[in-house]
């Protein structure tokens, strides 16, 4: 998870959906309490490209990894 504590990385589904097709992800981060009807379609979107994917962690543990108040279902760490 120290992927997510440098600069580069993006917070939520969305982003992390966006950043995923536009080819600039490293890894993804899913949280393993989040709703796998919201998760799963990142993680086949992840598997299509080639991009490992995490789940070992909660919402709460990757909202504090990527230093925001809240619980985040998905965070992804950038190339570059």
């Amino acid at each position: 998870m120290e992927a997510l504590a440098g600069k580069e990385k993006v917070v939520g589904l969305k982003q992390v959906r966006r950043a995923v097709a536009a080819g600039r992800v490293r890894k993804v981060f899913l949280a393993c309490d989040a709703d796998p009807r919201l998760t799963e379609p990142v993680e086949e979107l992840c598997q299509a490209a080639g991009i490992t994917v995490v789940t070992d962690y909660t919402m709460a543990q990757l909202g504090h990894a990527c230093s925001i108040a809240v619980g985040t279902a998905a965070a992804a760490a950038l190339d570059g």
